[in-house]
């Protein structure tokens, strides 16, 4: 039988040339399909929840003549937790690109890193001093932690002799959230009472939620979003690493402190709103490099479009796993999400990345 032909190097350099041309030519079917999977993920949203409600009634209830208690259901549920799980779900997919590109971590994930969990315990501390619990007033204390978490994994994982490597960071994540799950975890069997009514939010949902607290850290999602598209050229340089980007006068510490004031805001203000949701951000970025390659320029935009989709159709599916009552959707991307991080971790994706 004879043997495979072996690629010479002039061939595996013009794939390598190619493989960037192909990414690219696939990028508006790619986001055709996202904005088609966004915009049926919506409006099944207020299709399908605990309550069975016709979808005619549904509709006639958009359209103004659905009668008082489907306009109620509609409009003052279904509606705001929609938009509310597009937004924190764009918030957590940008802030993972984000992670993963600065760190040239492909396992970098706000909830794996401990920054959601830095976010809740700092929450927690603000509730038990006293301070309102109001998203307006929590989304300072969510922001302190974001930034107190992202800064101490970052330093954890640079002590001792080496860089920091994916492995040390989320190893230093997973300590780091271990401890402030502890603290949180204390803290609420402290003051039970106090706490009852958040464990949801401690879980991570966007049931419950109106547009007012989505107005409260608007805000601080459109500062991190702004600041976006100033990082994705200068982290593209980074992956070349830091003596490069230097040499093309990209500066690695300052868009490194940019990205963390950027994922602080997105973080910060999503967990305010919905609490802490693991995995989204872990997910979002590897599905966009399935689909266009490792490009920052492509992968961060669409994982602002990526994450939404998975957050609403998980919601959905928490609304429905059990009959007569409602699942945390932060449980559910946990379902989903910790698989993804198994298959990372044993297969080869960390190292091709």
């Amino acid at each position: 039988m004879p043997e495979a032909p072996v690629p010479t190097r002039g061939a595996r350099a013009a794939a390598e040339r190619e493989a960037p041309r192909s990414a690219h030519s696939r990028m508006p079917l790619a986001l055709l399909g996202l904005a088609v999977a966004l915009v049926l993920a919506a409006g099944a949203s207020l299709f399908v929840g605990a309550e069975q409600v016709a979808p005619s009634r549904v509709l006639s209830a958009v359209a103004g003549d659905g009668g008082r208690e489907a306009e109620v259901l509609v409009f003052d549920y279904r509606l705001p937790r929609t938009i509310i799980a597009i937004a924190v779900g764009a918030a957590l997919g940008l802030a993972g690109a984000l992670i993963q590109a600065f760190t040239r971590n492909p396992l970098a994930d706000p909830g794996i890193l401990g920054v959601n969990a830095g976010a809740t315990m700092f929450v927690a501390v603000a509730i038990l001093v006293g301070m309102p619990a109001t998203v307006g007033s929590l989304v300072w204390p969510a922001l302190a932690g974001a930034s107190f978490a992202t800064v101490a994994v970052l330093l954890l994982a640079s002590t001792g002799r080496g860089p920091a490597t994916p492995v040390r960071m989320t190893l230093a994540g997973v300590a780091l959230a271990a401890v402030f799950g502890g603290v949180t975890t204390a803290i609420r069997l402290f003051d039970p009472d106090t706490f009852e009514r958040y464990r949801s939010w401690v879980a991570g949902s966007v049931a419950g939620r109106s547009l007012d607290d989505l107005v409260g850290v608007a805000p601080y999602l459109i500062i991190g979003l702004v600041l976006v598209p100033v990082l994705m050229r200068p982290l593209n340089a980074i992956a070349l690493g830091d003596d490069l980007a230097a040499s093309l006068g990209v500066s690695a510490r300052r868009t490194r402190a940019l990205a963390v004031v950027a994922v602080t805001l997105l973080v910060g203000a999503a967990t305010a709103v919905a609490g802490p949701i693991g995995f989204l951000g872990l997910m979002a970025p590897h599905v966009c490099r399935l689909l266009v390659g490792n490009d920052h320029l492509r992968v961060i935009p669409m994982s602002m479009l990526v994450a939404p989709v998975v957050l609403l159709v998980s919601d959905i599916v928490a609304r429905v796993v059990v009959p007569l009552r409602e699942v945390p959707v932060g449980v559910v991307t946990a379902f989903i999400g910790a698989p993804v991080l198994i298959w990372l971790v044993s297969g080869k994706q960390v190292r091709a990345q």
